[in-house]
């Protein structure tokens, strides 16, 4: 073999050795990124099938239903323009309450039931996850980015 075949050789090597590290790296980071959705997205249709993502929103008031004896809970989440039904298994975790900021992470079902896996709360009355509140944001302005704003009863909406 001549020293360019080699060289010709080394260089295909070396092209076919960093190609194939970069699918695997980019297969894991595929496998591994989670999606943000709020109800109104997943109303919409733009959640992938079958796969996980992260709901975010506010949990509605008097959702919230436990069969007695089971850690399984249901309640809704709503972005105030479409509701998504949530279904976990598990603990809840301390902070978590009706009418707060939730990020729930799993898969939606076929029924249009979204089973948790996880599900994460606010920490203090004025936090809320960040994807919720940008999504409440971007959705419906300041007025419904904030979920311990008290509602006016001049207010024309009925949400």
């Amino acid at each position: 073999m001549t020293p360019r075949r080699r060289r010709l050789a080394l260089v295909l090597g070396i092209v076919a050795g960093v190609s194939i590290a970069g699918a695997l790296a980019l297969s894991a980071f595929r496998q591994n990124v989670t999606f943000f959705f709020d109800p109104s997205e997943v109303a919409a249709g733009m959640v992938p099938a079958g796969e996980r993502f992260r709901l975010g929103g506010m949990v509605t008031k008097g959702s919230l239903q436990r069969p007695p004896g089971s850690l399984e809970v249901h309640f809704v989440v709503t972005d105030f323009s479409h509701d998504v039904p949530v279904s976990y298994t598990g603990v809840l975790p301390d902070l978590f309450r009706e009418g707060a900021g939730v990020v729930a992470h799993g898969r939606l079902r076929a029924d249009g039931t979204f089973v948790a896996d996880e599900v994460l709360a606010k920490h203090d009355e004025k936090y809320m996850p960040p994807e919720v509140a940008r999504s409440l944001k971007r959705r419906h302005g300041d007025s419904r980015a904030e979920p311990t704003a008290p509602a006016t009863a001049s207010s024309g909406s009925g949400g």
